[in-house]
Protein backbone atom coordinates (compact mmCIF):
# COMPACT_ATOMS: atom_id res chain seq x y z
CA UNK A 1 0.00 0.00 0.00
CA UNK A 2 1.61 3.21 -1.00
CA UNK A 3 1.96 6.03 1.79
CA UNK A 4 -1.27 8.77 0.94
CA UNK A 5 1.93 11.65 1.33
CA UNK A 6 3.40 10.43 -1.87
CA UNK A 7 0.82 12.51 -4.17
CA UNK A 8 -2.13 10.95 -6.54
CA UNK A 9 -0.28 8.20 -8.50
CA UNK A 10 2.78 8.32 -10.62
CA UNK A 11 3.82 10.34 -13.73
CA UNK A 12 4.30 7.89 -16.94
CA UNK A 13 8.59 8.30 -17.29
CA UNK A 14 11.21 7.57 -14.56
CA UNK A 15 12.98 10.29 -15.18
CA UNK A 16 10.04 12.89 -14.27
CA UNK A 17 9.53 10.37 -11.38
CA UNK A 18 12.67 10.92 -10.26
CA UNK A 19 12.54 14.55 -10.74
CA UNK A 20 9.35 14.88 -8.16
CA UNK A 21 11.73 12.66 -5.48
CA UNK A 22 14.17 14.92 -5.62
CA UNK A 23 11.48 18.16 -5.06
CA UNK A 24 9.96 16.86 -2.83
CA UNK A 25 10.47 18.74 0.59
CA UNK A 26 8.78 16.03 3.39
CA UNK A 27 11.23 13.61 4.11
CA UNK A 28 8.01 10.95 4.71
CA UNK A 29 6.72 11.66 0.71
CA UNK A 30 10.47 11.61 -0.45
CA UNK A 31 10.54 8.28 1.04
CA UNK A 32 7.37 7.20 -0.12
CA UNK A 33 7.67 8.35 -3.59
CA UNK A 34 11.00 6.60 -3.92
CA UNK A 35 9.25 3.28 -2.62
CA UNK A 36 6.52 3.52 -5.48
CA UNK A 37 8.39 5.01 -8.14
CA UNK A 38 11.01 1.38 -7.77
CA UNK A 39 8.18 -0.85 -7.15
CA UNK A 40 6.23 0.51 -10.58
CA UNK A 41 9.75 0.55 -12.59
CA UNK A 42 10.29 -2.94 -11.38
CA UNK A 43 6.31 -3.69 -13.06
CA UNK A 44 7.07 -2.08 -16.29
CA UNK A 45 4.42 0.97 -15.69
CA UNK A 46 6.61 3.60 -16.28
CA UNK A 47 8.90 4.53 -19.29
CA UNK A 48 12.25 5.95 -19.30
CA UNK A 49 11.83 9.41 -20.55
CA UNK A 50 10.10 11.52 -22.32
CA UNK A 51 12.79 14.07 -23.39
CA UNK A 52 11.07 17.00 -24.96
CA UNK A 53 8.55 16.47 -21.86
CA UNK A 54 9.96 15.80 -18.57
CA UNK A 55 11.05 18.59 -16.56
CA UNK A 56 14.77 18.79 -15.39
CA UNK A 57 15.62 17.81 -11.97
CA UNK A 58 15.98 20.51 -9.56
CA UNK A 59 19.14 22.16 -8.50
CA UNK A 60 19.15 21.80 -5.08
CA UNK A 61 16.64 19.03 -3.39
CA UNK A 62 13.30 19.71 -1.57
CA UNK A 63 14.13 20.44 2.15
CA UNK A 64 11.89 20.97 5.28
CA UNK A 65 11.73 23.62 7.42
CA UNK A 66 14.13 21.93 9.87
CA UNK A 67 16.79 20.78 10.67
CA UNK A 68 18.66 24.44 10.05
CA UNK A 69 21.53 23.74 8.03
CA UNK A 70 24.83 24.64 8.24
CA UNK A 71 28.49 24.70 6.93
CA UNK A 72 30.50 21.68 7.38
CA UNK A 73 32.85 23.18 9.73
CA UNK A 74 30.01 24.69 11.93
CA UNK A 75 29.03 21.25 13.11
CA UNK A 76 29.58 19.55 16.21
CA UNK A 77 31.36 15.80 16.05
CA UNK A 78 28.67 13.40 16.68
CA UNK A 79 29.71 10.00 17.96
CA UNK A 80 28.39 6.58 19.91
CA UNK A 81 29.63 6.81 23.57
CA UNK A 82 32.03 4.81 24.72
CA UNK A 83 32.02 1.06 26.30
CA UNK A 84 30.57 1.70 29.94
CA UNK A 85 28.94 5.24 29.43
CA UNK A 86 25.31 6.20 28.60
CA UNK A 87 24.53 9.06 26.32
CA UNK A 88 21.13 9.13 24.63
CA UNK A 89 21.76 13.11 23.71
CA UNK A 90 25.39 11.80 21.92
CA UNK A 91 23.38 8.72 20.41
CA UNK A 92 20.66 10.92 18.96
CA UNK A 93 23.06 12.97 17.50
CA UNK A 94 24.58 10.37 15.53
CA UNK A 95 21.40 9.14 14.56
CA UNK A 96 20.26 12.42 12.96
CA UNK A 97 22.98 12.96 11.22
CA UNK A 98 23.39 9.31 9.80
CA UNK A 99 19.53 9.70 9.10
CA UNK A 100 20.91 13.32 7.14
CA UNK A 101 23.55 11.66 4.97
CA UNK A 102 21.18 9.45 3.81
CA UNK A 103 17.94 11.67 3.08
CA UNK A 104 20.82 13.36 0.86
CA UNK A 105 21.79 9.89 -0.59
CA UNK A 106 17.98 9.37 -1.82
CA UNK A 107 18.07 12.49 -3.66
CA UNK A 108 21.39 11.96 -4.93
CA UNK A 109 20.35 8.13 -6.32
CA UNK A 110 17.90 9.68 -7.87
CA UNK A 111 19.23 12.82 -8.90
CA UNK A 112 21.36 9.77 -11.20
CA UNK A 113 18.33 8.42 -12.74
CA UNK A 114 16.60 11.88 -13.20
CA UNK A 115 19.35 14.00 -14.69
CA UNK A 116 21.23 11.46 -16.88
CA UNK A 117 17.78 9.51 -18.20
CA UNK A 118 18.50 11.21 -21.51
CA UNK A 119 21.31 10.14 -22.32
CA UNK A 120 22.18 6.10 -23.97
CA UNK A 121 22.86 3.64 -21.52
CA UNK A 122 21.44 0.60 -20.73
CA UNK A 123 18.63 -0.29 -18.84
CA UNK A 124 20.78 -2.06 -16.30
CA UNK A 125 22.06 1.07 -15.37
CA UNK A 126 18.72 2.27 -14.14
CA UNK A 127 17.65 -0.71 -12.81
CA UNK A 128 20.75 -0.44 -10.49
CA UNK A 129 20.36 3.43 -9.44
CA UNK A 130 16.51 2.60 -9.20
CA UNK A 131 17.72 0.06 -6.76
CA UNK A 132 20.03 2.45 -4.67
CA UNK A 133 17.53 4.78 -4.49
CA UNK A 134 15.27 2.75 -3.01
CA UNK A 135 17.55 1.12 -0.41
CA UNK A 136 18.61 4.45 0.51
CA UNK A 137 15.20 5.79 1.15
CA UNK A 138 14.88 2.21 3.13
CA UNK A 139 18.29 3.39 5.38
CA UNK A 140 16.19 6.89 5.73
CA UNK A 141 13.16 5.62 7.10
CA UNK A 142 15.10 2.95 9.67
CA UNK A 143 16.53 5.76 11.24
CA UNK A 144 13.85 7.96 11.10
CA UNK A 145 11.94 5.47 12.97
CA UNK A 146 14.82 4.91 15.64
CA UNK A 147 14.72 8.54 16.28
CA UNK A 148 10.83 8.27 17.17
CA UNK A 149 11.67 5.41 19.54
CA UNK A 150 14.04 7.40 21.57
CA UNK A 151 11.30 10.60 21.20
CA UNK A 152 13.39 12.54 18.48
CA UNK A 153 12.78 13.08 15.03
CA UNK A 154 14.89 14.28 12.02
CA UNK A 155 14.92 18.21 12.38
CA UNK A 156 15.61 18.17 16.03
CA UNK A 157 19.17 18.93 15.33
CA UNK A 158 21.17 21.03 13.51
CA UNK A 159 22.56 19.39 9.83
CA UNK A 160 25.68 20.00 7.58
CA UNK A 161 24.32 21.59 3.79
CA UNK A 162 27.93 20.02 2.26
CA UNK A 163 26.71 16.81 0.55
CA UNK A 164 24.75 18.36 -2.10
CA UNK A 165 28.02 19.76 -3.63
CA UNK A 166 28.54 17.02 -5.08
CA UNK A 167 25.90 16.76 -7.20
CA UNK A 168 25.84 20.46 -8.35
CA UNK A 169 29.74 20.14 -9.00
CA UNK A 170 29.06 16.68 -11.10
CA UNK A 171 25.68 17.75 -12.88
CA UNK A 172 27.39 17.99 -16.22
CA UNK A 173 29.44 14.98 -16.43
CA UNK A 174 27.82 11.23 -15.74
CA UNK A 175 31.72 10.02 -15.25
CA UNK A 176 32.36 12.73 -12.68
CA UNK A 177 29.15 11.95 -10.56
CA UNK A 178 30.23 8.20 -10.16
CA UNK A 179 33.63 8.78 -9.27
CA UNK A 180 32.74 11.30 -6.58
CA UNK A 181 29.36 9.91 -5.24
CA UNK A 182 29.85 6.33 -5.10
CA UNK A 183 33.77 5.92 -5.79
CA UNK A 184 34.41 8.54 -2.95
CA UNK A 185 31.05 9.47 -0.48
CA UNK A 186 29.89 5.73 0.19
CA UNK A 187 33.07 4.27 -0.03
CA UNK A 188 33.73 6.38 3.09
CA UNK A 189 31.10 5.10 4.50
CA UNK A 190 32.94 1.21 4.31
CA UNK A 191 35.35 2.48 6.27
CA UNK A 192 33.48 4.38 8.86
CA UNK A 193 30.42 2.21 9.53
CA UNK A 194 32.08 -0.86 10.97
CA UNK A 195 33.53 1.33 13.67
CA UNK A 196 29.91 2.36 14.64
CA UNK A 197 28.62 -1.03 14.73
CA UNK A 198 31.27 -2.36 17.41
CA UNK A 199 30.53 1.00 19.12
CA UNK A 200 26.77 0.08 19.45
CA UNK A 201 27.31 -3.45 20.31
CA UNK A 202 28.99 -2.51 23.06
CA UNK A 203 27.14 0.17 24.86
CA UNK A 204 24.12 -2.75 24.05
CA UNK A 205 22.23 -0.52 21.29
CA UNK A 206 21.70 -3.00 19.34
CA UNK A 207 18.85 -1.59 17.40
CA UNK A 208 21.49 0.75 15.93
CA UNK A 209 23.81 -1.94 15.70
CA UNK A 210 20.94 -3.76 13.32
CA UNK A 211 20.29 -0.70 11.45
CA UNK A 212 24.06 -0.07 11.07
CA UNK A 213 24.46 -3.48 9.72
CA UNK A 214 22.01 -3.18 6.89
CA UNK A 215 23.47 0.11 5.50
CA UNK A 216 27.14 -1.65 5.53
CA UNK A 217 25.68 -4.50 3.53
CA UNK A 218 23.68 -2.32 1.11
CA UNK A 219 26.59 0.16 0.84
CA UNK A 220 29.02 -2.22 -0.23
CA UNK A 221 26.37 -3.13 -3.20
CA UNK A 222 26.13 0.89 -3.91
CA UNK A 223 29.90 0.79 -4.51
CA UNK A 224 30.30 -2.18 -6.85
CA UNK A 225 27.17 -0.91 -9.15
CA UNK A 226 28.87 2.60 -8.90
CA UNK A 227 32.46 1.28 -9.81
CA UNK A 228 30.80 -1.05 -12.66
CA UNK A 229 29.52 1.92 -13.96
CA UNK A 230 32.48 3.98 -14.29
CA UNK A 231 34.28 1.10 -15.37
CA UNK A 232 31.64 1.02 -17.84
CA UNK A 233 32.14 4.87 -18.55
CA UNK A 234 35.76 4.39 -19.00
CA UNK A 235 35.95 1.49 -21.69
CA UNK A 236 32.82 3.48 -23.76
CA UNK A 237 35.50 6.23 -23.76
CA UNK A 238 38.69 4.44 -23.96
CA UNK A 239 40.09 5.54 -20.82
CA UNK A 240 42.09 3.54 -17.88
CA UNK A 241 39.97 3.87 -15.27
CA UNK A 242 42.59 4.36 -12.08
CA UNK A 243 44.19 7.42 -13.84
CA UNK A 244 40.87 8.69 -14.86
CA UNK A 245 39.08 8.40 -11.23
CA UNK A 246 42.21 10.07 -9.87
CA UNK A 247 42.25 13.12 -12.34
CA UNK A 248 38.36 13.58 -11.53
CA UNK A 249 38.91 13.45 -7.73
CA UNK A 250 40.87 16.08 -7.96
CA UNK A 251 38.98 18.00 -10.29
CA UNK A 252 35.72 17.80 -8.16
CA UNK A 253 36.25 16.41 -4.70
CA UNK A 254 37.03 19.39 -2.33
CA UNK A 255 39.23 17.75 0.52
CA UNK A 256 41.83 14.58 0.71
CA UNK A 257 40.54 11.49 0.70
CA UNK A 258 41.43 10.05 4.59
CA UNK A 259 42.42 6.88 5.57
CA UNK A 260 42.26 4.42 7.05
CA UNK A 261 40.62 2.50 4.39
CA UNK A 262 38.59 -0.61 4.55
CA UNK A 263 40.70 -2.40 1.84
CA UNK A 264 38.81 -5.70 2.14
CA UNK A 265 35.11 -4.20 1.52
CA UNK A 266 36.11 -1.65 -1.11
CA UNK A 267 38.03 -4.63 -3.17
CA UNK A 268 34.39 -6.68 -2.74
CA UNK A 269 33.06 -3.93 -3.63
CA UNK A 270 35.63 -3.62 -7.10
CA UNK A 271 37.32 -0.64 -5.80
CA UNK A 272 41.00 -1.84 -5.80
CA UNK A 273 43.62 0.26 -3.45
CA UNK A 274 44.56 1.17 -6.92
CA UNK A 275 41.98 4.00 -7.22
CA UNK A 276 42.30 5.62 -3.83
CA UNK A 277 45.57 4.62 -2.18
CA UNK A 278 47.59 7.01 -4.61
CA UNK A 279 44.95 10.21 -3.40
CA UNK A 280 45.77 9.79 -0.35
CA UNK A 281 49.47 9.39 -0.45
CA UNK A 282 49.15 13.11 -2.03
CA UNK A 283 47.20 14.19 0.08
CA UNK A 284 49.89 13.53 2.83
CA UNK A 285 52.46 14.58 0.85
Amino acid sequence: MSDPRAGAGLPPSLAAAARLIVAADDPAEKAARAREAAAAWRAGRLSLARPTLDPPCPERPGRPERPLLLAPRDMPRRSLPNRGESSEKGRIGLIHALAHIELNAVDLAWDIVGRFAHIAMPRPFYDDWVRVGLEEAIHFTLLNERLARMGATYGDLPAHDGLWQAAQETGHDLSARLAIVPLVLEARGLDVTPPMIVRARETGDDDTAAILERIYTDEKGHVAIGTKWFRFMCDRQGLVPEPTFHALVRRHFRGPLKPPFNDRARSEAGLTPGFYHPLAALARS
